[in-house]
């Protein structure tokens, strides 16, 4: 079992590693030069055209989402543990300047994902229950022909595997860990065995709350996340900014640091001599790309069932997720743990939510900042576990037919109590190794594809 899990740990490295950021970034690189750079040169239309359309109510088509509810459930899929524990990661491993290079990822990704985005509304079809499905699998078949129908499969079963591993089991046992160390927090001395029975229950709970929400379809998943994002987001948003106004007088130093750092590490004190630059771009990029999965193909299945007239009008809300996701939230995790002055005992060793606790308590108190970060973990992690429920039944649809996707989903249900009552350390690998895998036939379907993201682009008035 051992050489199995060190096979499978360097498999990940491999299929995690240098090829594949660079993929991932080039493909951003690319598509922005192609459609000349309009996650710039066109910001405030795409803002006015998203954000300034959050609150304004509209009918559906039936099978439908509206695009706002399409836009909620792949938020909810994007926003998550990532912002959390990984953006504290990324500053342990490669100090302040990697979220320089997060924001440069962020930046070239919002071209990958608007176009990831606009294909899955161009090629998506019905299925046998009246629903708009798409995504990645539809736009390599119908974009690049039957003949890559063996591309399309690949990425389902990667994406059915996936969504079982990042999208289930480890949320779920993420929110059970982060609820334990609350409870311990007031009770230290308690017992393991009540411990893994409040896990149990925890599971169980999780379980009902999903099946309520699954096996209402895909519209329900849309009503739910259309309502859940907005509060996690807000309460998230607004804890990390009393934590930044509690330590406003650095934050001039904290942008120095992360700008110097990005370039020369080893000018920032404080525990990174030996972090190169190397390791700041690596930790940067790859944390960002996790956090926001510009490129992985999974948000594109969430907004192919949105109701609108062009595929354009969809494609807008991956600029704006990504900015949401990376621009927004992961930078006040990073200026919330930077400022806090937490991070320097971390530097070069492996750190997540605890550090994340540590900062938000320079604060609001440990126990308090416990609290909170377990509340939106919770939130972020439950919307994540909804999200991925669809895309993985959606892969499974497209292989199986809808009857497999219901299969799919009983399978997915019962994970969510697995999950819970299990150490997660092989199951997290396999999910992030197949997290990459499925990345590489979506890259590849979007960079044949991308003579029509630039024609529909230019027959969309309002990007010219």
């Amino acid at each position: 079992m051992k050489n199995i899990t060190e096979i499978i740990n360097q498999f990940d490295s491999l299929v995690w590693g240098i090829p594949m950021l660079v993929l991932l970034l080039g493909t951003g690189v690319f598509l922005s030069i192609r459609l000349r750079f309009i996650q710039f040169r066109k910001f405030g239309y795409i803002m006015k055209k998203t954000v300034g359309q959050l609150f304004v109510r509209r009918e559906k088509q039936e099978g439908s989402l509206t695009p706002i509810q399409a836009l909620s459930t792949a938020l909810a899929g994007t926003v998550g543990t990532g912002n959390i524990a990984g953006v504290a990661g990324a500053i342990a491993i490669g100090g302040p300047g990697a979220i320089f290079w997060m924001w440069i990822a962020a930046l070239f990704g919002m071209c990958t994902k608007y176009s990831e985005i606009l294909l899955a509304v161009h090629f998506r079809k019905k299925n046998d229950s009246g629903d708009f499905v798409g995504g990645p699998m539809y736009y390599i078949e119908n974009g690049l022909g039957a003949k890559w129908h063996w591309l399309a499969v690949l990425f389902c079963v990667f994406g059915s595997i996936a969504a079982i591993g990042t999208g289930n089991m480890t949320q779920i046992n993420t929110i059970v860990t982060s609820i334990g160390a609350v409870v311990t927090s007031f009770q230290p001395n308690l017992p393991q065995g009540d411990l893994q029975a409040l896990y149990m229950v925890i599971g169980i709970i999780g379980a009902v709350l999903t099946i309520l929400v699954l096996f209402g379809g895909m519209q329900r998943i849309g009503s739910v996340t259309e309502k859940l994002v907005p509060v996690m987001a807000l309460v998230y948003i607004v804890s990390a900014l009393v934590v930044i106004c509690g330590n406003v007088s650095m934050i001039g130093s904290v942008f120095s640091d992360i700008f110097r750092g990005a370039f020369d590490p080893k000018s920032i004190s404080g525990g990174l001599a030996g972090v190169a630059v190397q390791q700041a771009v690596k930790a940067g990029f790859g944390r960002g790309i996790f956090s926001n999965e510009a490129g992985l193909g999974t948000a594109p299945i969430a907004h192919a069932a949105a109701d609108v007239e062009h595929p354009v009008q969809q494609g807008m809300y991956g600029v704006f997720e990504v900015f949401a996701d990376t621009i927004v939230i992961c930078t006040l995790t990073a200026l919330a743990i930077l400022i806090s002055g937490k991070a320097e005992a971390f530097y070069g060793q492996s750190a997540g939510t605890d550090l994340t606790i540590l900062a938000f308590g320079s604060v609001l108190g440990t126990r308090l900042a416990a609290i909170v970060i377990a509340v939106c973990i919770a939130m972020f992690a439950y919307s994540t576990l909804l999200s991925w429920s669809l895309y993985g039944s959606r892969c499974f649809e497209f292989i199986f037919g809808t009857t497999g996707a219901k299969v799919y989903q009983a399978i997915y249900v019962i994970f969510v109590v697995v999950g819970a009552n299990v150490k997660l350390g092989l199951a997290w690998t396999i999910a992030d190794a197949s997290n990459a895998l499925m990345a590489f036939p979506n890259l590849i379907a979007v960079l044949l594809l991308s003579p029509v993201v630039v024609r529909l682009t230019r027959e969309y008035r309002g990007l010219n």
